[in-house]
C-alpha cells in the first residue's frame, strides 16, 4: 500500500505542530534533514529514508502520471 504524499505531509506537519511546536509555514519552510534533526531522530535520521527518488514517486502516484 502506498500513502500518498499529501496523507504523509499532513501526518508530519500534525507531529511538527504537536512536538516542535512548529506552524504550517515553518514545517514547509524546512528541509527533511532539518525535521529530523529538530525532532532529534539520532542517527537513523543520517540515512536518507526520504529521497528524491522517493519524493518523485510520491508525486507520481498523487498526480497519477
Amino acid at each position: 500500500m502506498t500513502t500518498s504524499f499529501g496523507a504523509q505531509a499532513l501526518a508530519l506537519a500534525g507531529l511538527a505542530a504537536r512536538v516542535l511546536g512548529w506552524r504550517p509555514a515553518d514545517f514547509w519552510a524546512a528541509t527533511p534533514a532539518e525535521l529530523a534533526a529538530a525532532l532529534a531522530l539520532g542517527a537513523e535520521a543520517a540515512t536518507p529514508g526520504f529521497d528524491r527518488a522517493a519524493l518523485e514517486r510520491l508525486m507520481e502516484n498523487e498526480h497519477g502520471r
